[in-house]
């Protein structure tokens, strides 16, 4: 099968809502509140939710906070197609084991709930520094090492156990882009898969994590087009981006996914051709997230994904359309 605009699935990402922890309160007190925040999801048009870890940490729920949720999802009437976990990196130094334990958990949780694909990265907690800036991508994070041989072994080699239990559980996992790590350039993001060598193993490549970068950055068509035989999941925002060439002046901020630097329909184009058929998610920092949210999905739905019957490309990954049609 092949999704065209009507039925493919754009989720809304819960990072415009403040992370909670579901300590001391019953379940009926947990099912009321995060109802009340999912049926705002549901309110502005979305059928499907990403359930960002960012909000809770879904790895970590008991079955009180498990079932408050299920039962919070379906008084929303939303459906989760997508769990990311962000900032847990596998090679964390002092945390990585940790990080991996709860992506395990992360998993068995997706599993559970019937959610399809499961989204981990490279990225660790934002530095004091940075969660000081109006917008964080403004200050540099922390950066893995490229000549690092030992720390990219590792995280080949925890991000394949990760694919195996993905794959035991009927489930792809994704790895997101994001600038300075392993998975911060097409050509290292598309290495790490391919030493990974898994199908239940693909991209998630958030351009829009490169682009808004004050420093020089890859052509972003070329991201694209790298990383596309490999996508499986995909986060989706855009940035408006000016140059000044005389004074390497850089200025970024959020956009409307039609109106920043990435166009994309050229985007959607390329990553059809090579084969993608996954969950998007679409994502905004600042002011009104959700709503942004919900008019980059129409501008999807309405004038960028197939209204018609096609043949999609063929990727070198396993896709969401063949779990759903199995």
């Amino acid at each position: 099968m092949a999704f065209t605009a009507e039925d493919w699935p754009i989720a809304a990402a819960m990072l415009p809502f403040a992370a909670h922890l579901p300590f001391g309160a019953g379940e009926d007190a947990l099912r009321r509140e995060w109802s009340t925040t999912l049926q705002e999801v549901a309110d502005a048009g979305f059928a499907h939710v990403d359930l960002t870890d960012s909000w809770l940490r879904y790895g970590d729920l008991d079955a009180r906070g498990r079932e408050a949720l299920r039962a919070a999802l379906a008084d929303a009437g939303l459906g989760a197609s997508s769990v990311s976990a962000i900032r847990r990196s596998v090679i964390e130094q002092g945390a990585g084991e940790e990080n991996l334990a709860y992506s395990h958990r992360t998993l068995e949780f997706a599993a559970e709930f019937g959610i399809g694909v499961v989204s981990v990265g490279l990225h660790q907690a934002l530095t004091p520094r940075q969660r000081e800036q109006l917008w964080f991508w403004t200050v540099e994070g922390h950066r893995d090492r490229p000549d690092d041989a030992e720390a990219w072994a590792l995280a080949v080699r925890r991000f394949r156990e990760l694919g195996a239990h993905a794959a035991d559980l009927g489930i792809l996992l994704s790895l997101e882009m994001y600038e300075h790590t392993f998975l911060g350039t097409a050509a290292s993001a598309v290495r790490m898969v391919e030493e990974i060598g898994m199908r239940e193993v693909g991209l998630n490549p958030d351009v829009g994590n490169l682009i808004r970068l004050h420093e020089p950055i890859e052509d972003w068509r070329e991201v694209v087009a790298l990383t596309a035989p490999f996508t499986n999941f995909w986060h989706v925002k855009n940035y408006t981006r000016d140059e000044d060439p005389i004074s390497g002046l850089v200025t970024t901020a959020p956009a409307y996914l039609e109106s920043g630097l990435i166009d994309y329909r050229a985007a959607f184009r390329i990553a059809i051709a090579s084969g993608f058929q996954g969950v998007i998610c679409t994502e905004h920092y600042g002011g009104d997230g959700l709503s942004m949210s919900a008019a980059n999905r129409d501008y999807l739905r309405g004038r960028i994904l197939p209204r018609r019957p096609y043949e999609p490309g063929t990727s070198r990954v396993a896709q969401h359309a063949e779990r759903v049609a199995s």
